[in-house]
């Protein structure tokens, strides 16, 4: 008897999106990568070598691979300024959707993802947040749930990528929606999270610098940032985000409680070697991003797939993605303007400041 299978399409085949097209194609047993597109001419050829050999049919327009016969779900990896767009069309024809991180770096254009969606409940959508698919995330979430650490009431998380001397990340911040939006999200997602996705926002306030790339002043970001969240269930997260870390890539959290606290990946490190020499003892941390969460986006494939498949709700709510960018959104503008933001309980911004 066959065995079914998701057959998917990858949409954007740069870094990120050849990283989710080999995970469909070689570790996702559920599902069958049957097409890929993108415009650019060099992922074009990386993919003939890559995909076209096992099978994938490879499109320069996104359009014609939703055509393609036979798509049942569409994972969106391609520039962030289409993600809600390429996202929506999926789904106004039939297709489930896993969406990279943000939807958008706009609330509005990410509540219109929110929207499509609801009109086709029947559907999956889900925006990848790859930490929620972390082994050592999920054992940390569970232990903080058991309630044996008492109620969740601070986090400080941070998203400290490797310093890259070339300048891609001021080029990068034309479109990134600002370090808040890029980086934080995770964070923010993480607060969603352990806190409770229906905790409403106080207010928010941030500060940054410039300590390595002033020209990320031109458009309107910061190489290093911190955030403040207040909570009105009487929780705070503290979001610290970087771009300059000399050793490697370092994301850190910590969840305290009122009787105890959790922490992830506290001492970065690669593997379980150090080693001892004249100049003492040294450990590797991992290089990027994707070193640190490689399996999860592995897990995160699996279980898309099987909610696809399965019927089942997926992993985390589509709300909540909609949630991060406004939270996100708001750090931003306050790195900006110096100006603490404040919410109603509503979700409405608050017109006079407070002391």
């Amino acid at each position: 008897m066959s065995v079914s299978k998701l057959r998917i399409g990858c949409a954007g085949l740069g870094r990120m999106g050849k990283r989710h097209a080999l995970n469909f194609l070689e570790r996702t047993p559920r599902a069958e990568l049957v097409a890929a597109s993108t415009p650019d001419d060099t992922e074009i050829e990386w993919a003939k070598e890559h995909l076209a050999p096992y099978g994938v049919k490879l499109y320069k327009n996104y359009d014609d691979m939703l055509k393609h016969e036979g798509l049942e779900a569409v994972v969106v990896a391609s520039a962030t300024a289409v993600h809600a767009e390429q996202a929506i069309k999926a789904i106004d024809v039939e297709k489930h959707v896993l969406c990279e991180k943000p939807l958008s770096t706009n609330v509005e254009i990410s509540q219109q993802v929110l929207d499509a969606a609801a009109k086709k409940p029947h559907l999956k959508v889900m925006c990848g947040f790859s930490r929620r698919f972390d082994a050592s995330y999920r054992d940390a979430h569970r232990k903080m749930t058991t309630g044996d650490l008492g109620s969740p009431s601070v986090l400080r998380s941070q998203t400290c990528d490797k310093l890259d001397p070339s300048g891609f990340f001021v080029a990068y911040a034309q479109f990134s929606g600002g370090i808040f939006v890029d980086c934080s999200i995770h964070d923010i997602d993480l607060a969603l999270w352990f806190f409770g996705q229906d905790g409403k926002v106080k207010s928010v306030s941030a500060v940054g610098i410039t300590a390595v790339e002033p020209d990320l002043r031109k458009h309107n970001d910061r190489d290093n940032a911190v955030g403040l969240v207040e909570f009105y269930n009487g929780k705070m997260a503290y979001f610290y985000a970087s771009r300059m870390m000399a050793a490697g890539q370092e994301d850190t959290t910590e969840i305290i409680g009122t009787k105890g606290k959790v922490t992830v990946n506290a001492q970065p490190q690669i593997n379980l070697v150090n080693t001892y020499d004249n100049g003492g003892v040294h450990r590797e941390i991992p290089q990027h991003y994707y070193d640190r969460f490689e399996y999860a986006f592995v897990t995160e494939a699996n279980e898309f797939t099987a909610s696809c498949l399965e019927n089942k709700p997926v992993p985390l709510k589509l709300e909540g993605a909609v949630q991060a960018v406004r939270i996100g959104a708001a750090l931003q503008e306050s790195l900006i303007t110096g100006q603490k933001i404040f919410f109603e309980e509503d979700g409405s911004r608050a017109n006079k400041s407070r002391l």
